[in-house]
């Protein structure tokens, strides 16, 4: 499969995106710094209020390649955690009891070819871990089909993408076969217990737009995605979460090769809300990159933008000097703050 970098006619690298994201493509369109609205009510810089969610990517390997995808994940991808760095987060969790959560991403995690060993590593240390599957993964050969009993022996909340309920949608967003292949994945999912409210067994799905535009009301769309996958396919699950598209990597690129990229920044900034800008998820997480550096959020990780503190790398990890932090902000921020915000969790008001 030929990767969407090498289909596009244009993917900037980092430091381009951010320029792009002050300027425009071609310096001719700026907008008003993020900072100056964390100004007007008193929240710049921005600080967290504790570390309480360990987001590990641990590979940018993927079986898909996603239209939106921020990661630029891919199968052409061959950036994964070591098995090293893996248990340098491990010693840091058995450290730090605070970090409750894990939470698992990549690409697809489950490539990591010590995906497994990391997952009950940190089980030992009884945290609660999510898992990012991306459904697929687990049709896609038979060494992943006995995932979802690997997810229920080990109690982890599987969190998954699902662009829409109908199979044009998810296609055109995901590739071809996508949507039957989700649908398999979840029902494989549910037979175990996975989203049935006689279990603790949780499983989430993510809603991305597929254009230039903010996503509906959460609830809203949670009430319709239920109805609609329990009568035509008898799927269950626990929560959607409505994820904004935020203006970096494939995304970015499908702005400006579409002509969109002035009109959505715009939306964005016109949607600004100060209430979800207080609740932003960086103010309560630390990312991890594959390589093991730290940054405030997965979108500044894909930015290349470490957090702005001594302590760069897995193997430096303070949580005093993470938390007394400034974290960077920069315009692909109000994405997170656009109408009822947008976080890995979804909506954040």
């Amino acid at each position: 499969m030929k990767s969407l970098k090498a289909q596009n006619s244009f993917l900037a690298d980092a430091h381009e995106q951010i320029e792009i994201l002050k300027h425009g493509k071609s310096g001719e369109f700026s907008l008003i710094p993020f900072q100056q609205k964390l100004e007007t009510i008193g929240l710049y810089p921005l600080k967290p209020v504790g570390i309480d969610i360990f987001q590990v990517n641990i590979g940018k390997m993927c079986n898909q390649t996603c239209r939106h995808c921020h990661v630029d994940a891919g199968p052409d991808r061959i950036e994964i955690m070591t098995k090293e760095s893996m248990q340098q987060c491990v010693d840091v969790l058995r450290n730090n009891p605070q970090l409750k959560i894990v939470d698992l991403t990549g690409g697809a995690p489950e490539m990591n070819p010590y995906f497994r060993w990391f997952v009950e590593e940190i089980k030992k240390l009884d945290r609660h871990v999510m898992v990012r599957c991306n459904l697929t993964i687990i049709l896609a050969n038979k060494k992943y089909y006995d995932l979802p009993q690997f997810y229920k022996q080990h109690k982890i909340e599987v969190i998954s993408s699902l662009p829409f309920y109908t199979q044009d949608r998810t296609d055109r967003q995901r590739g071809d076969g996508v949507f039957e292949d989700s649908i398999k994945a979840l029902q494989m999912l549910n037979e175990v217990g996975y989203g049935k409210e006689e279990t603790d067994l949780i499983l989430n799905l993510v809603y991305n737009p597929a254009g230039a535009f903010l996503p509906p009301s959460q609830q809203s769309l949670e009430k319709e995605y239920k109805q609609v996958l329990m009568q035509r396919y008898g799927i269950e699950f626990n929560n959607l979460f409505a994820i904004t598209n935020l203006p970096i990597s494939r995304f970015l690129d499908y702005l400006l090769t579409s002509g969109n990229y002035e009109t959505y920044m715009e939306k964005l900034v016109s949607a600004y809300n100060p209430v979800a800008a207080a609740s932003v998820m960086c103010r309560n997480t630390i990312s991890i990159g594959w390589d093991g550096y730290l940054y405030d959020c997965d979108f500044n990780q894909m930015l290349e933008l470490k957090v702005n503190c001594s302590s760069k790398h897995i193997s430096q990890f303070n949580t005093e000097t993470l938390i007394n932090r400034n974290i960077i902000v920069g315009q692909h921020c109000y994405g997170c703050t656009a109408g009822a915000g947008s976080s890995c969790g979804g909506a954040v008001v």
